[in-house]
């Protein structure tokens, strides 16, 4: 059975973030659900960003708690996250963005064998205090909800 991981980052990313961290300490990131640079990862200080006791963890990435909202992760759930940098500067409270870089959020559907590993393994911290309906992978698959 395929094994799946449901938040990763380039190499380029994990540089900056190594960077990041030897400058500021331990850093959290947190899935922007719309405000300021649309759904740009923003990385802060961690504890910068208070969390929401429903709020999910989806993995670490360099060592990074990458968290997002339950309304958020009902939309990602089908997806595996990557964590990228790009130059220029986004508009956002985020770290790299001082460096004149942007972290963004790329996407892809778990394949079925992954899906079926990830049915296997409890759900993400938080998630089962979920307070909205799940969206299906068929929704999210035609651009529709």
């Amino acid at each position: 059975m395929a094994t799946a991981v449901r938040v990763t980052a380039t190499p380029e990313a994990l540089a900056v973030i190594e960077r990041l961290q030897a400058e500021h300490g331990a850093l959290m990131f947190y899935q922007s659900s719309g405000c300021c640079d649309g759904s740009s990862p923003m990385c802060l200080v961690e504890g910068e960003l208070l969390l929401s006791p429903v709020d999910i963890c989806l993995g670490e990435v360099g060592g990074v708690g990458f968290h997002m909202s339950p309304s958020q992760f009902a939309y990602w759930q089908h997806a595996q996250l990557t964590v990228d940098v790009v130059k220029g500067h986004g508009d956002s409270f985020s770290l790299e963005s001082g460096l004149g870089l942007s972290f963004v959020t790329r996407s892809r559907l778990f394949t079925d064998d992954e899906a079926a590993a990830l049915a296997c393994v409890p759900a993400p911290a938080s998630a089962d205090a979920l307070m909205v309906a799940p969206v299906p992978a068929s929704a999210v698959a035609s651009g529709g909800t």
